[in-house]
């Protein structure tokens, strides 16, 4: 991996240009590290960003408010500060964007060579929604673009198991599955609702 920049700016343009959902978001700073399960030695290893130099993904799943979009707008954010160029977007946005895409010239074409160029893309909300079968092409074609080429996160409440019907159960499934799950560091973020845990600090 790049080691981190000396100039400040370049980490910083790039961390505002990732349209991070939690832009102070830091591995470093994670709280009930060993009360939620995670491995902070794992988690250490996640932040050298090496993960992206070996082209693997990360899967972090886990319940509703388990912080599973803050540990991947940090691990994007770490990976600004190596110079990586990082993008987050949530799935209903992606999918929205892909919708509009379709109606314009040459706009799927656009749509797939901006996503597929991230060096590290994050995806929340992973299959919160089933998608239709236009999502599904996409979701093919991105991530076959994107597989043994550079990195992508993936944030959901569901585990692997659920993922084949959820992605409709055929052959795009069987499809977007093979270029997902052979290469991934998986990362339970337990059971933990760090929405409450938070709002408590501040109330304190």
């Amino acid at each position: 991996m790049t080691p981190i920049p000396h100039h400040p700016n370049e980490g910083r343009g790039l961390i505002r240009r990732a349209n991070l959902r939690y832009p102070n978001a830091d591995l470093r700073r994670l709280d009930l590290v060993e009360e939620r399960g995670l491995d902070r030695s794992m988690i250490a290893g996640l932040g050298t960003c090496s993960f992206i130099d070996r082209q693997q993904n990360v899967v972090f799943q886990g319940f509703t408010g388990s912080g599973k979009s803050y540990l991947g707008c940090a691990l994007a954010k770490a990976a600004c500060l190596h110079r990586v160029r990082a993008h987050y977007i949530r799935m209903p946005e992606l999918e929205k964007a892909w919708q509009l895409a379709r109606d314009k010239p040459a706009g799927t074409t656009k749509f797939l060579n901006k996503y597929a160029a991230f060096t590290l893309l994050v995806i929340d909300e992973w299959l919160l929604d089933e998608p239709d079968e236009s999502t599904r092409s996409m979701l093919l074609e991105l991530l076959e673009r994107r597989y043994d080429q550079v990195s992508t996160v993936f944030c959901t409440q569901y585990a692997k198991r659920d993922w084949h019907q959820r992605l409709g159960s055929g052959v795009h499934a069987d499809a977007i599955m093979d270029r997902i799950v052979h290469n991934t560091i998986w990362v339970e973020t337990g059971g933990h609702n760090m929405r409450e845990h938070t709002a408590g600090q501040v109330k304190a």
